[in-house]
């Protein structure tokens, strides 16, 4: 009975490592240069940035506010994935430098050369597990990462109580709507492109508008303006029911008239509520929810929020593609037969090779936002301008080898 649990073990063990083995030898070889420098690096990287962008924050609330050291650990692994997006990449590129950087120094890679194997064949595991990473960070950056965040933020207000629940919600929540105007006659005008509302409201928490007030320009010939002290939507009668407010209506010829009220149904559209709704962080919205953001803006008009989101959009897809640019450029990189890097120089330059690009990409995702360059060339240029630039050098290797 044990030789046959034995057996089974074996048989088990042989079916979850065969894909492994399927593998040619020097793929191997080379995966396995690369991986255990990856995992460290990883590490690293990511107990780094939690212990500036989080750790010291809890460290404080603990002090300050008393939140509990049992909810403090729950937000700091709840915040775990969104540094764990930013660890992948850099963790590529150090990972690679470093690994072909040491082959190379120990002429391993000479070696290989001198078989006939080319510089583009050498560095291919690293752009199969460069690519790997790339879609392990979108799946994070785009499933893990929101719901993550929204965790770490609910888990904070819970443990810290009233004092930091205030602190939640939006302010200046302001919604315009374009249409068409109802002229003298009660019939809406041919154009339908003009100004007819516009919704603001102070404050949006738990679902209710307060200090609210609404221009309305629907008639051509009335002006009306209706302040409350709060609002909420009503969905089941597609209308707001405002409280505590008041009605003041000018006409054509100057008259004016006030009118107070307990509660008043407005028969309005839902934008305010869908646009108080979405997260001002892109950080903190899945691909589906940006999506979203983006028809909501559009309907309203805002320009600048429109590209900010299509940027953002497109970041999506760029910040896990940074994980293929760093892994080309570190393989080519510690490739390159003149090149004898220590530990602490590839270190050095990981970080150059970091700052540069994310410096680049800053830039051009603010130009985007600005209007200067469209959603995506702004997104898009940094990754096709390394990628292109890593191609180049990995030309010039492939000629000298």
């Amino acid at each position: 009975m044990k030789s046959s649990n034995q057996s089974l073990i074996k048989i088990i063990i042989k079916k979850i490592i065969a894909p492994w083995y399927s593998i040619a030898l020097i793929d191997r070889w080379l995966l396995g240069q690369i991986i255990p420098p990856m995992i460290f690096a990883i590490s690293a990287f990511t107990v780094i940035s939690l212990s500036v962008g989080v750790m010291f924050d809890l460290i404080r609330k603990i002090v300050e506010y008393g939140l509990p050291i049992l909810q403090a650990l729950q937000a700091l692994i709840y915040s775990l994935p969104s540094f764990l997006v930013l660890s992948f990449p850099m963790s590529v590129l150090l990972s690679t430098l470093l690994s072909y950087g040491k082959l190379s120094a120990n002429s391993e890679l000479l070696a290989l050369r001198s078989l006939g194997i080319t510089t583009s064949r050498i560095i291919a595991p690293a752009i199969a597990i460069s690519i790997f990473m790339t879609g392990l960070t979108f799946y994070f950056n785009d499933n893990l990462v929101p719901n993550s965040n929204k965790l770490a933020e609910s888990t904070l207000r819970s443990g810290i109580g009233s004092s930091f629940n205030k602190q939640k919600g939006r302010n200046n929540i302001i919604f315009s709507r374009k249409g068409s105007r109802i002229d003298s006659n009660n019939k809406p005008t041919k154009t339908n492109t003009l100004l007819t509302h516009i919704f603001y409201a102070s404050r949006f928490e738990n679902s209710i508008m307060k200090e609210v007030t609404v221009l309305d320009f629907s008639r051509e010939n009335t002006k009306q303006i209706l302040t409350a002290n709060s609002a909420i939507f009503d969905k089941d009668n597609s209308s707001w029911v405002f409280k505590d407010g008041s009605i003041v209506s000018t006409d054509s010829i100057g008259q004016t008239t006030s009118i107070k009220f307990k509660k008043y149904i407005y028969p309005f559209v839902e934008g305010p509520l869908d646009l108080a709704k979405v997260p001002k962080d892109a950080s903190e919205m899945s691909l589906k929810e940006a999506f979203e953001a983006e028809k909501i803006y559009k309907k309203i008009g805002d320009l600048k929020e429109i590209r900010k989101i299509q940027v953002r959009i497109q970041e999506k897809f760029t910040l896990p593609c940074s994980c293929l640019v760093f892994g080309l450029i570190g393989s080519i990189l510690g490739s390159k037969s003149n090149l004898r890097s220590s530990k602490s120089q590839g270190f050095g330059l990981s970080v150059i090779l970091i700052l540069v690009y994310y410096v680049i990409s800053f830039i051009s995702s603010s130009l985007g936002v600005k209007g200067l360059l469209p959603p995506i060339i702004a997104a898009w240029f940094p990754v096709i301008s390394s990628i292109s630039g890593g191609l180049f050098f990995l030309r010039r290797n492939f000629y000298n080898f």
